[in-house]
């Protein structure tokens, strides 16, 4: 059995979680649990960093002792994570003695290196980020560049760890394996450090109190940053280097938002290196998260609101959200607009309304599963798309490509909606074709049981509906056509994703003061607010295939590449456009419409184009990747 170990960050417990912990969070989540499903033998760590200054002013303001503050603030994780179905091993807290035995050990081990040396610090301090900065880092206003706060000027005797000794060391591994820092771009960020020299490190602090002592110096505090990385052991109980150690160090997967990753790619291999212990083999970094174009904002009132959308949308769906829209790796921009899109199109439409279908016909012409026993036309096709979605699905994870390998098992749903619309199955009730049908609607319960198997590292909840919808008593992991019993007594449930309802509510009139009265302007009706145009999303997008729809002169029938994933969508531009002329064309497409049946045919997106005498498809300048946004 192969073994896989999934580590997030341990969180600050200096603020309650916000949705970049949860997006963090999730992407582990879904790596450990499709792993499991693979038969791999999994240890997922998540938990929080208790130490530190900043852990010791909050518990300052609030009038209590460190411990105390830390024992109220620990639950608000373990509490979100439980409602997002998080998955954890261990929730890994650093005031445990498990902990603090272990980094007494790791900290004795690499002062027995020689790369311990006692020197005088002088240099800028960020508090919220408890970081040092080195002056080559500095700007000229000494601002944090990710708190956008003055760094303090900071004076004190402490312990270095010798880092510029494995600048080398460091260079090497990097070039020897291009995937040990994910993505490139982070990749290259660190390479240009590198280039550039690196300096020692400070270990530990003299003038905080809140904190593990060093243990061959109990008058210093070790540095909360050399702390907390040290937990991606302790919590396997490194102190003791038992079974769970011996069984999952190396780390498979370091994952964490960005900022983090020079902690994570440079100084933590170093330290491991002068102890002689083996890398982690992967560290990997997500983007940051904005709302709507906007940084995220407490000042400025810019924020997720997590508890908002998933009490509208459902876990499952908020889940679907984060993992589908972003390309992993870059910064993903959160549109409420889009999630209420992608619930409705994704959820609701494809898959919710797939499941409610077949069950439905099963239920009325079927008193459990049926036995597939006629073979017929696209048969062969679904069961080969099956397996390539598998082995699709696979490739995309190693790549961390959450939201392609999505969209490839969304294109087995849609595939298996249009088999059921192909067979016409509904139509197949006579005696001498109801074995015909009893195989088609086999083929399509045993697709769902195998697509619940695949979305279940994605949106486990909903994959555990769907199953038992089907009949299914305890949850099937294995990706395998054929393992559908017959015979099963399927229950028709409610909708796993009921459809909301996108009409928009009514604005209230804002009242006129007095004075506003006197010399009111002329009433404008046709005018949209900025809030509302940022709702739009406009995407750029190449037409792949157009054909006419039969009795409408006017409508084409497009097939458009968003770069990770195909739509349809219906064009009015027949009378202007051939066929020919479009395929190959980048456009730009309102990408969060509504779906609509036009002529019987989805819509999945709206073509933008100046309408006059004639019909002038809005284009771009020059080709922009697949996918871009347009503002």
């Amino acid at each position: 059995m192969s073994t896989f170990y999934v580590t997030t960050p341990i969180y600050y417990v200096n603020g309650e979680p916000h949705a970049g912990h949860a997006y963090t969070t999730i992407v582990a989540d879904a790596l450990a649990r499709y792993h499991r499903i693979k038969g791999d033998e999994v240890f997922f760590l998540t938990g929080v960093d208790e130490h530190g200054a900043n852990v010791h002013k909050a518990a300052e303001n609030e009038g209590i002792s460190p411990q105390a503050y830390c024992d109220k603030m620990a639950p608000t994780f373990t509490q979100l994570w439980e409602r997002l179905h998080i998955s954890n091993d261990i929730f890994l807290r650093t005031t445990s003695d498990m902990h603090k035995r272990g980094v007494k050990k790791f900290l004795t081990a690499l002062y027995d290196s020689g790369d311990i040396y006692k020197g005088p610090y002088e240099g800028y301090y960020c508090r919220p980020c408890e970081r040092f900065f080195p002056e080559k880092e500095l700007t000229d206003e000494k601002i944090c560049p990710i708190h956008k706060l003055p760094l303090e000027w900071t004076e004190e005797e402490n312990y270095f760890f010798r880092l510029s000794k494995y600048q080398d060391r460091l260079l090497a591994r990097i070039h020897e394996d291009p995937q040990f820092i994910y993505p490139e771009s982070r990749r290259n960020e660190l390479l240009n450090v590198l280039k550039s020299g690196l300096e020692d490190i400070s270990i530990s602090r003299s003038s905080v109190s809140w904190g593990i002592s060093l243990p061959f110096d109990p008058e210093h505090v070790i540095y909360v940053w050399i702390e907390a990385l040290t937990n991606y052991m302790t919590a396997l109980d490194y102190e003791t280097e038992g079974e769970r150690y011996q069984t999952f160090w190396p780390a498979d997967v370091h994952m964490m938002a960005k900022e983090i990753t020079r902690f994570h790619a440079l100084i933590w291999p170093a330290m491991l290196m002068a102890v002689n212990l083996p890398l982690p083999r992967q560290v990997v970094a997500h983007g940051w998260l904005t709302k709507d174009g906007e940084a995220l904002s407490k000042t400025r009132g810019i924020f997720i609101d997590m508890d908002g959308d998933i009490a509208t949308y459902g876990v499952d769906a908020f889940r679907y959200y984060l993992l589908r829209e972003f390309s992993f790796g870059n910064d993903g921009d959160y549109r409420p607009a889009r999630l209420h899109a992608r619930y409705n199109a994704d959820l609701a439409n494809d898959l919710g309304n797939l499941l409610n279908r077949v069950l439905g016909l099963v239920n009325k012409n079927f008193e459990g599963i049926p036995e597939p026993t006629t073979p017929g036309e696209f048969d062969a096709e679904i069961k080969q798309m099956a397996q390539t979605t598998v082995d699709k699905l696979d490739a995309h994870l190693k790549a961390f490509a959450f939201d392609a390998a999505l969209e490839t098992i969304w294109e087995f749903v849609r595939r298996i909606n249009r088999y059921i619309q192909q067979t016409e199955v509904w139509t197949l009730t006579k005696p001498e074709t109801r074995p015909r049908m009893g195989t088609i609607l086999y083929n399509s319960l045993e697709a769902l049981r195998l697509i619940s198997v695949l979305i279940s590292p994605f949106i486990p909840e909903t994959a555990e509906k769907i199953q038992k919808q089907i009949g299914l008593v305890a949850f099937d992991t294995v990706a395998e056509w054929g393992r559908l019993p017959v015979g099963l007594t399927v229950s028709r449930g409610d909708p796993i994703f009921p459809r909301l309802d996108t009409k928009k509510e009514k604005q209230p009139q804002l009242k006129a003061s007095a004075k506003s009265k006197q010399k009111q302007e002329p009433e404008t009706t046709d005018l949209v607010s900025f809030a509302d145009f940022q709702k739009l999303d406009l995407r750029v997008a190449r037409v792949l295939a157009a054909e006419p729809v039969e009795g409408a002169d006017r409508l084409l029938k497009l097939q458009v590449d968003f770069g990770t994933e195909k739509r349809q969508v219906v064009a009015g531009i027949a009378e202007h456009y051939t066929s020919d002329a479009l395929i190959g064309k980048q456009v730009i497409v309102v990408a969060n419409l509504e779906p609509a049946t036009i002529r019987g045919i989805e819509s999945q997106g709206m073509i933008l184009a100046g309408s006059g005498d004639s019909v002038v498809l809005a284009t771009l300048e020059k080709e922009m990747p697949l996918g871009t946004q347009v503002r």
